[in-house]
């Protein structure tokens, strides 16, 4: 099954995430901001990231920038995943390279789905 990575510096929803997709058959790491994400991704290789937008350290629109220049992470897919759904937020996201923007509160199937849709379209 699909190696994930999760970056999210709340640790209620980083352990909500990790339980859904682990629940769903995924294997899953996950790390609680955008310096430790890169640091991960860098030396594992995963098949998806999930990146909060607003971590310490680093942003996951910095993370998500620096991944899509190193060539060995470039076609990972990213998805954000934020409570920041304005407009120019998602466009941000976007722009920096992410495959998906989620909003939270999010449902798990919906998540879920995202993440197989994108894993369908990179195999």
């Amino acid at each position: 099954m699909a190696n994930i990575l999760i970056a999210e510096d709340d640790q209620d929803i980083r352990e909500l995430i990790v339980l859904t997709l682990q629940f769903n058959g995924f294997d899953v790491e996950a790390v609680e901001d955008g310096v430790a994400a890169l640091e991960k991704a860098i030396n594992t290789p995963f098949d998806l990231i999930l990146l909060d937008v607003r971590m310490p350290r680093m942003t996951g629109y910095d993370a998500c920038r620096r991944l899509k220049e190193m060539e060995h992470t470039r076609d990972i897919p990213i998805v954000f995943i934020s409570a920041k759904g304005q407009e120019a937020e998602v466009q941000t996201g976007m722009e920096a390279g992410a495959a998906a923007y989620i909003l939270k509160p999010f449902a798990p199937d919906d998540l879920i789905d995202t993440i197989n849709d994108l894993l369908a379209r990179r195999a």
